[in-house]
């Protein structure tokens, strides 16, 4: 008899491609999913996954449900801390002196954004650097999820340490205190972003933006087609000379991608040339 870790792949695969996303990307955080599904089964009391299989035949509403259940949530301060190091002392200094000269704001997107680690994490770096080199710099910072949870989650910026390890200790104690034993962003920190919640494969934000992070999104969860189709829409999303990043090791089929080369091939920064 097959396990249930086999059957939970099984279904994946055969689930996957009908949601336009790809096993591949799922390959390491199955346990997560399965989790998820595996309780939505005994839920409705079906108790196996060939009976949930047939289940879709005649509740088509349930894919809209497995969809959110394939949202994953890994994230923390400051991930990929080469790319930061890169954004902080080159890309942004210049993007930032750019829109100055062009007197407009400088706009940044966090696409994903999960619980708000990454657009918090941009937040920081601006009041800790960005802000002290260029006072009179509009600065504005929206970011989306798919996933109201999460974006609840991000809404009340309190984080577990180990969410918070990779932040400097001087940005630690002056951008968070500690509550209940968790890190709680100060709202000068907080305040600096906006919250959107947006799917983005039929929703972006309006506008351009000099900066756009998806990291661990398109590229490693939708399949193919699909990711062209929105890393495209992306792409017309940024202005020129602008910058995508993305998850160091997350395919990006920059090929059929309009108007985007590569910047930095070991962080995976792109930049857009239209």
């Amino acid at each position: 008899m097959k396990n249930k870790e086999i059957l939970c792949t099984e279904f994946l695969k055969w689930a996957l491609p009908q949601l336009g996303l790809r096993w591949e990307g799922y390959r390491k955080v199955k346990r997560q999913v399965c989790k998820r599904i595996n309780a939505r089964i005994a839920s409705l009391r079906l108790g196996s996954f060939s009976c949930y299989k047939e289940y879709f035949s005649k509740n088509p509403d349930e894919w809209k449900i497995l969809d959110g259940m394939m949202h994953i949530s890994i994230s923390r301060f400051f991930r990929d801390y080469k790319s930061w190091e890169m954004l902080s002392e080159k890309l942004l200094p210049e993007l930032a002196a750019k829109a100055i000269d062009e007197n407009r704001p400088l706009r940044c997107w966090s696409a994903g954004c999960a619980s708000g680690e990454e657009p918090y994490s941009l937040a920081i770096l601006y009041h800790q650097k960005l802000k002290h080199s260029f006072p009179s710099l509009n600065f504005q910072l929206i970011a989306t999820d798919a996933n109201t949870h999460l974006l609840q989650r991000a809404a009340e910026a309190c984080y577990p340490a180990g969410n918070v390890k990779e932040v400097p200790a001087k940005w630690l104690q002056s951008s968070f205190k500690k509550i209940n034993g968790e890190y709680c962003l100060h709202d000068n920190i907080k305040n600096t972003v906006t919250f959107l919640h947006q799917d983005i494969r039929n929703k972006i934000p309006e506008g351009q933006f000099d900066l756009v992070f998806c990291k661990n999104l398109v590229g490693m969860y939708f399949a193919k087609e699909r990711a062209i189709e929105v890393f495209n829409l992306i792409t017309l999303s940024i202005q020129p000379d602008g910058f995508l990043l993305t998850g160091n090791h997350e395919p990006v089929p920059v090929e059929n991608i309009s108007g985007m080369q590569i910047y930095n091939r070991g962080l995976n920064i792109y930049q857009i040339i239209i």
